[in-house]
């Protein structure tokens, strides 16, 4: 049984976004079937923006939704928490333009969810399944997605900084394993790029509270929560960019020093190679349609 997901209830939490600085009220709501996750504003009036690959309007350093009025940034670690966790419908309202980083993670989204509870809806979940390759690359740039039984991510990275030569991760991902080996996995970037990045407004939210910050020598802040955190959070990037072509994946994706720019595009570039992928619908039981859904949340939340 693999029927699409909604909320049970709304919940809502407070934060500040990581660019803007501005606090946010978020609350995240129960939709209908085959309605898709709709960023709402109720600070314009509840106009709407879905979270689909041809309203991406912004990719500097985050990845934001644009349609007409109607902004939203830093989308992609909370859809990549509902598409992990099979959230196909759902209504996120916010008071700003901005969704709230949070520590940092999806984790502390998997938690809202969790408790906000997960309903089975009487429709079918429907996957996009890869047939065939497709690739896109950018100089030293890469994404690729192949074939594959289920949905597996080879994601990885190379700074020239000594912490991050080289970090490389695959992993199969599944509610349990996003819970337990990605969610927690927090943004990161290096102190001698934070006073570029506000000079240019961006980052005005950040802290050690947020984000792990690296300096010449090592993280300033806490401690690592895992110790590949950094290639682990750039799956977590992508799991949610990819989130975009409005379908869960059935199919390798395979990284090598990606970004929100290469991820959406590649997201857009999936959509337009339609003889590559088709779509299938997962069998479903009316019977246990109003059925809760229990996430496997032991080790959404960790302590730093």
């Amino acid at each position: 049984m693999n029927a699409q997901r909604t909320l049970r209830r709304s919940i809502s939490c407070a934060g500040i976004g990581l660019h803007s600085g501005n606090k946010v009220t978020l609350s995240l709501k129960p939709a209908a079937a085959d309605s898709g996750i709709r960023f709402r504003r109720s600070d314009l009036g509840g106009l709407e923006v879905p979270a689909t690959v041809e309203h991406v309007g912004g990719i500097k350093l985050a990845t934001g939704l644009m349609r007409d009025a109607v902004k939203v940034d830093t989308v992609e670690h909370l859809l990549a928490a509902f598409i992990s966790v099979g959230i196909d419908n759902a209504v996120v309202e916010l008071n700003s333009p901005e969704v709230p980083i949070m520590d940092g993670s999806a984790a502390p989204f998997l938690y809202l969810i969790h408790e906000a509870g997960v309903k089975r809806l009487q429709a079918p979940r429907k996957f996009l399944k890869i047939h065939r390759p497709i690739s896109l690359s950018h100089g030293d740039k890469r994404i690729a997605l192949y074939p594959s039984d289920h949905f597996k991510v080879t994601y990885s990275i190379a700074f020239d900084h000594p912490l991050l030569r080289h970090q490389s991760r695959t992993i199969r991902i599944t509610e349990e394993s996003f819970v337990e080996e990605i969610a927690p996995a927090r943004t990161f970037g290096f102190l001698k790029e934070v006073e570029m990045m506000r000079q240019q407004g961006l980052a005005l939210g950040g802290s050690l509270e947020n984000a792990i910050v690296i300096g010449d020598t090592g993280v300033l802040n806490n401690a690592l929560r895992f110790e590949d955190e950094f290639v682990r959070h750039k799956i977590l990037d992508v799991i949610g960019d990819m989130a975009l072509v409005g379908y869960p994946i059935i199919g390798h994706l395979v990284a090598h020093r990606g970004g929100h720019a290469l991820h959406t595009a590649f997201a857009a570039q999936v959509l337009e190679e339609s003889d590559a992928w088709t779509l299938v619908e997962a069998p479903f039981d009316p019977a246990v349609e109003d059925s809760a859904v229990t996430l496997p949340i032991k080790g959404a939340v960790r302590a730093n």
